[in-house]
């Protein structure tokens, strides 16, 4: 199981309603059937993850979150989570708000271009970097928005969006990311987890 798994876990309460947006093979959703019981549903494009998930008893729909979000109702999961996806949309913007809606919080997980591995390939390189949270070359990376956890909070500030916790993950550690370290947690995590509302 993935440590970014088991902080995103930690994060739900037990015996809620959650929809895991982009959900893969399905292992988030086995591991909080099966940890947290939760009730689960998920979200997912690939047809063959589709089947992962169906296969493993699973209940999910194939669909696109950019185009399909709107068919769920408003405020139906106490939580919607969208684990390191948000930066491959098209339209983050406006999938973000289809996640407040449907969802009482939401919990997104993004990989970090702040990190200072990525920054230093880039400085000294000159090339987009190649990491373990951003293992794909220039030319087939589903990344279109480069984004660190620094935007995502200036984001959700922008847009009015509640930031109730946010943590940082390097490797197996993680810590709770604030304003006051902010500038210093954007360069030492791989990855970014945000509870918002």
């Amino acid at each position: 199981m993935k440590k970014e798994f088991r902080v995103i876990a930690d994060l739900l309460e037990n015996n809620t309603r959650v929809l895991d947006v982009g959900c893969g093979d399905g292992s988030l959703m086995s591991f909080l059937k099966d940890n947290k019981n939760i009730e689960v549903r998920g979200l997912e494009l690939n047809k063959d993850n589709v089947q992962k998930c169906i296969t493993k008893g699973l209940p999910v729909i194939q669909g696109n979150a950019e185009t399909e979000l709107h068919q769920f109702p408003k405020k139906s999961f106490d939580y919607v989570v969208l684990s390191q996806t948000l930066q491959a949309f098209y339209d983050p913007d406006k999938v973000l708000k289809e996640l407040l809606r449907i969802g009482k919080s939401v919990i997104i997980s993004i990989p970090n271009f702040g990190f200072w591995k990525v920054r230093v390939k880039l400085l000294f390189f000159g090339k987009m970097p190649v990491t373990k949270t951003l293992p794909n070359t220039w030319y087939n990376t589903p990344n279109l928005h480069m984004c660190t956890i620094k935007d995502l909070f200036d984001f959700c500030d922008e847009k009015k969006i509640n930031i109730i916790k946010v943590i940082g993950l390097n490797e197996d550690k993680t810590s709770i990311i604030k304003r006051s370290n902010l500038e210093i947690k954007n360069l030492i995590s791989k990855l970014g987890i945000f509870l918002i509302s």
